[in-house]
Protein backbone atom coordinates (compact mmCIF):
# COMPACT_ATOMS: atom_id res chain seq x y z
CA UNK A 1 0.00 0.00 0.00
CA UNK A 2 1.41 3.17 -1.03
CA UNK A 3 2.38 5.88 1.71
CA UNK A 4 0.72 9.25 1.70
CA UNK A 5 2.73 11.81 -0.19
CA UNK A 6 2.88 15.23 0.84
CA UNK A 7 2.03 17.95 -1.82
CA UNK A 8 5.92 18.75 -2.45
CA UNK A 9 6.74 15.15 -2.83
CA UNK A 10 3.79 15.10 -5.21
CA UNK A 11 4.99 17.78 -6.92
CA UNK A 12 8.65 16.34 -7.43
CA UNK A 13 7.73 13.26 -8.35
CA UNK A 14 4.56 14.32 -11.20
CA UNK A 15 8.05 16.51 -12.53
CA UNK A 16 10.11 13.61 -12.47
CA UNK A 17 7.39 11.54 -14.29
CA UNK A 18 7.93 14.08 -17.27
CA UNK A 19 11.90 14.12 -16.88
CA UNK A 20 11.87 10.69 -17.13
CA UNK A 21 9.23 10.82 -20.57
CA UNK A 22 11.00 13.35 -22.08
CA UNK A 23 14.92 11.00 -21.31
CA UNK A 24 13.18 7.76 -21.42
CA UNK A 25 15.80 6.15 -19.43
CA UNK A 26 17.20 6.56 -16.00
CA UNK A 27 18.36 9.58 -14.62
CA UNK A 28 20.99 10.84 -12.88
CA UNK A 29 19.75 12.86 -9.54
CA UNK A 30 22.03 16.21 -10.85
CA UNK A 31 19.94 16.38 -13.53
CA UNK A 32 17.10 16.21 -11.88
CA UNK A 33 18.20 18.62 -9.49
CA UNK A 34 19.28 21.09 -13.05
CA UNK A 35 16.63 20.64 -14.19
CA UNK A 36 14.11 21.27 -11.84
CA UNK A 37 16.44 24.60 -10.58
CA UNK A 38 16.92 22.59 -6.97
CA UNK A 39 19.81 21.74 -5.19
CA UNK A 40 21.48 17.96 -5.68
CA UNK A 41 21.46 17.17 -2.00
CA UNK A 42 17.62 18.37 -1.85
CA UNK A 43 17.10 15.87 -5.62
CA UNK A 44 19.14 13.35 -4.03
CA UNK A 45 16.98 13.04 -0.21
CA UNK A 46 13.91 13.43 -2.32
CA UNK A 47 14.44 10.05 -4.58
CA UNK A 48 15.33 8.38 -1.79
CA UNK A 49 12.66 9.03 0.05
CA UNK A 50 10.21 8.20 -2.84
CA UNK A 51 12.31 4.93 -3.31
CA UNK A 52 11.43 3.75 0.30
CA UNK A 53 7.70 4.71 -0.54
CA UNK A 54 7.96 2.55 -3.44
CA UNK A 55 7.69 5.24 -5.94
CA UNK A 56 11.16 5.26 -7.56
CA UNK A 57 14.19 2.76 -8.29
CA UNK A 58 17.47 3.20 -7.70
CA UNK A 59 19.56 1.66 -10.13
CA UNK A 60 23.93 1.35 -10.20
CA UNK A 61 25.24 1.45 -13.57
CA UNK A 62 29.24 1.13 -14.28
CA UNK A 63 30.67 2.63 -17.30
CA UNK A 64 31.80 0.67 -19.70
CA UNK A 65 35.21 1.39 -20.30
CA UNK A 66 35.55 1.57 -16.35
CA UNK A 67 34.60 -0.99 -14.15
CA UNK A 68 37.23 0.03 -11.14
CA UNK A 69 35.78 0.13 -7.47
CA UNK A 70 33.78 3.17 -6.70
CA UNK A 71 32.73 3.85 -10.44
CA UNK A 72 29.10 2.83 -10.32
CA UNK A 73 26.69 5.88 -11.14
CA UNK A 74 23.37 5.85 -9.48
CA UNK A 75 20.65 6.58 -11.53
CA UNK A 76 16.59 6.59 -10.53
CA UNK A 77 13.61 5.45 -12.64
CA UNK A 78 9.79 5.83 -11.57
CA UNK A 79 8.20 3.18 -10.26
CA UNK A 80 4.32 1.55 -12.17
CA UNK A 81 2.82 2.74 -8.52
CA UNK A 82 4.16 6.38 -9.06
CA UNK A 83 2.49 6.30 -12.16
CA UNK A 84 -0.77 4.81 -10.89
CA UNK A 85 -0.99 7.18 -7.74
CA UNK A 86 -0.30 10.15 -9.26
CA UNK A 87 -3.18 9.44 -11.93
CA UNK A 88 -5.64 8.96 -8.90
CA UNK A 89 -4.60 12.25 -7.43
CA UNK A 90 -4.65 14.37 -11.07
CA UNK A 91 -8.50 12.72 -11.31
CA UNK A 92 -9.32 13.11 -7.66
CA UNK A 93 -8.07 17.52 -8.25
CA UNK A 94 -9.57 17.61 -11.10
CA UNK A 95 -12.91 15.76 -9.23
CA UNK A 96 -12.55 18.56 -6.70
CA UNK A 97 -12.34 21.44 -8.84
CA UNK A 98 -16.51 20.93 -9.60
CA UNK A 99 -17.12 21.00 -5.83
CA UNK A 100 -18.39 24.38 -5.66
CA UNK A 101 -21.06 23.95 -8.37
CA UNK A 102 -22.21 20.10 -6.45
CA UNK A 103 -21.94 22.22 -3.26
CA UNK A 104 -24.59 24.69 -4.78
CA UNK A 105 -26.69 22.00 -5.79
CA UNK A 106 -27.46 20.79 -2.91
CA UNK A 107 -27.70 23.52 -0.97
CA UNK A 108 -30.49 24.90 -3.11
CA UNK A 109 -31.79 21.36 -3.07
CA UNK A 110 -31.62 21.54 0.77
CA UNK A 111 -33.76 24.79 0.78
CA UNK A 112 -36.48 23.49 -1.83
CA UNK A 113 -36.68 20.13 0.70
CA UNK A 114 -37.91 22.44 2.91
CA UNK A 115 -40.92 22.73 0.80
CA UNK A 116 -41.47 19.60 -1.14
CA UNK A 117 -39.61 17.55 0.91
CA UNK A 118 -36.42 15.53 0.29
CA UNK A 119 -37.07 12.37 -1.16
CA UNK A 120 -35.19 13.45 -4.55
CA UNK A 121 -32.38 14.48 -3.15
CA UNK A 122 -31.67 11.86 -0.62
CA UNK A 123 -32.04 9.65 -4.13
CA UNK A 124 -29.97 11.13 -6.03
CA UNK A 125 -27.42 10.78 -2.73
CA UNK A 126 -27.83 7.15 -2.47
CA UNK A 127 -27.06 6.78 -6.11
CA UNK A 128 -23.72 8.36 -6.73
CA UNK A 129 -22.36 8.32 -3.33
CA UNK A 130 -20.49 4.56 -3.70
CA UNK A 131 -19.41 5.37 -7.26
CA UNK A 132 -17.94 9.08 -5.70
CA UNK A 133 -14.13 9.61 -6.68
CA UNK A 134 -14.14 13.03 -5.66
CA UNK A 135 -13.28 12.71 -1.56
CA UNK A 136 -14.59 16.40 -1.06
CA UNK A 137 -18.04 15.65 -2.93
CA UNK A 138 -18.02 12.55 -1.12
CA UNK A 139 -18.29 13.68 2.06
CA UNK A 140 -20.54 16.15 1.31
CA UNK A 141 -22.71 13.90 -0.14
CA UNK A 142 -22.40 11.51 3.16
CA UNK A 143 -22.79 14.68 5.80
CA UNK A 144 -26.28 15.73 3.39
CA UNK A 145 -26.72 12.23 3.77
CA UNK A 146 -26.61 12.24 7.73
CA UNK A 147 -28.18 16.00 8.72
CA UNK A 148 -31.14 14.93 6.20
CA UNK A 149 -31.72 11.66 8.33
CA UNK A 150 -31.72 13.14 11.61
CA UNK A 151 -34.20 15.50 9.94
CA UNK A 152 -36.31 13.44 9.06
CA UNK A 153 -36.45 12.55 13.37
CA UNK A 154 -36.63 15.98 14.27
CA UNK A 155 -39.99 14.73 16.75
CA UNK A 156 -36.72 13.29 18.69
CA UNK A 157 -35.26 15.93 21.10
CA UNK A 158 -32.21 14.48 20.84
CA UNK A 159 -31.78 14.29 17.12
CA UNK A 160 -32.96 17.53 16.87
CA UNK A 161 -30.74 19.02 19.61
CA UNK A 162 -27.71 17.27 17.34
CA UNK A 163 -28.76 19.06 13.78
CA UNK A 164 -28.61 22.47 16.10
CA UNK A 165 -25.12 21.87 17.00
CA UNK A 166 -23.89 20.87 13.95
CA UNK A 167 -24.83 24.61 13.52
CA UNK A 168 -21.62 25.40 15.27
CA UNK A 169 -19.37 22.40 13.82
CA UNK A 170 -15.27 22.94 13.98
CA UNK A 171 -15.64 25.94 17.06
CA UNK A 172 -13.96 25.48 20.32
CA UNK A 173 -16.07 23.63 22.57
CA UNK A 174 -18.43 22.19 19.79
CA UNK A 175 -17.94 18.98 18.42
CA UNK A 176 -15.68 17.75 15.17
CA UNK A 177 -16.53 16.28 11.48
CA UNK A 178 -14.66 13.13 12.88
CA UNK A 179 -18.16 12.95 15.14
CA UNK A 180 -20.59 12.74 12.36
CA UNK A 181 -19.23 9.18 11.77
CA UNK A 182 -20.60 8.45 15.73
CA UNK A 183 -23.63 10.32 14.58
CA UNK A 184 -24.26 8.25 11.58
CA UNK A 185 -23.60 4.58 13.45
CA UNK A 186 -25.51 6.07 16.48
CA UNK A 187 -28.78 6.53 13.61
CA UNK A 188 -29.30 3.03 13.38
CA UNK A 189 -29.93 2.72 16.52
CA UNK A 190 -32.82 5.01 16.50
CA UNK A 191 -36.25 2.85 16.26
CA UNK A 192 -38.07 5.65 13.75
CA UNK A 193 -34.86 5.75 11.27
CA UNK A 194 -35.47 4.14 7.97
CA UNK A 195 -33.49 0.85 7.69
CA UNK A 196 -32.35 1.15 4.25
CA UNK A 197 -30.73 4.54 4.89
CA UNK A 198 -29.15 4.29 8.15
CA UNK A 199 -27.84 0.82 6.83
CA UNK A 200 -26.25 2.64 4.07
CA UNK A 201 -24.74 4.80 6.37
CA UNK A 202 -23.62 2.29 9.11
CA UNK A 203 -21.58 0.48 5.45
CA UNK A 204 -19.58 3.09 4.24
CA UNK A 205 -18.57 4.78 8.41
CA UNK A 206 -14.93 3.47 7.53
CA UNK A 207 -14.52 4.90 4.11
CA UNK A 208 -16.23 8.09 5.53
CA UNK A 209 -13.66 8.50 8.44
CA UNK A 210 -10.72 7.38 6.12
CA UNK A 211 -11.65 10.80 3.58
CA UNK A 212 -11.94 12.77 6.83
CA UNK A 213 -8.38 11.62 8.13
CA UNK A 214 -7.35 12.70 4.33
CA UNK A 215 -8.40 16.36 4.00
CA UNK A 216 -6.13 19.01 3.28
CA UNK A 217 -6.66 22.07 5.94
CA UNK A 218 -8.08 23.89 3.29
CA UNK A 219 -10.55 21.25 2.11
CA UNK A 220 -12.00 20.36 6.00
CA UNK A 221 -12.63 24.20 6.77
CA UNK A 222 -14.57 23.81 3.47
CA UNK A 223 -16.15 20.55 4.18
CA UNK A 224 -16.97 22.20 7.99
CA UNK A 225 -18.60 25.80 6.41
CA UNK A 226 -20.69 23.35 4.22
CA UNK A 227 -21.82 21.47 6.64
CA UNK A 228 -23.08 24.47 9.06
CA UNK A 229 -25.28 25.83 6.62
CA UNK A 230 -26.83 23.01 5.40
CA UNK A 231 -27.64 22.40 9.13
CA UNK A 232 -28.48 25.89 9.62
CA UNK A 233 -31.16 25.88 6.63
CA UNK A 234 -32.32 22.68 7.89
CA UNK A 235 -33.01 23.57 11.36
CA UNK A 236 -34.68 27.09 10.77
Amino acid sequence: MAKKLTHRQQEFLSRFLDLYKEFDQSIHYSTIAERLGIGRVTAYEMLRLLEKKGFVIAEYHLPAKDRGPGRSTVLFKPTQQSYDILSQLRFSSSADKNWDTVKQQIIEKVRQGKVDGYKTLLSELFNRISDQTSPLIYLSDMVTLIILTLESLKDSAESSGLVKRLQSIGLPGEIGLSALAGIGAALSLMERANRKTTSFILDQSGKFQTMISQLSKENHRLLVDFVREVAKIVNT
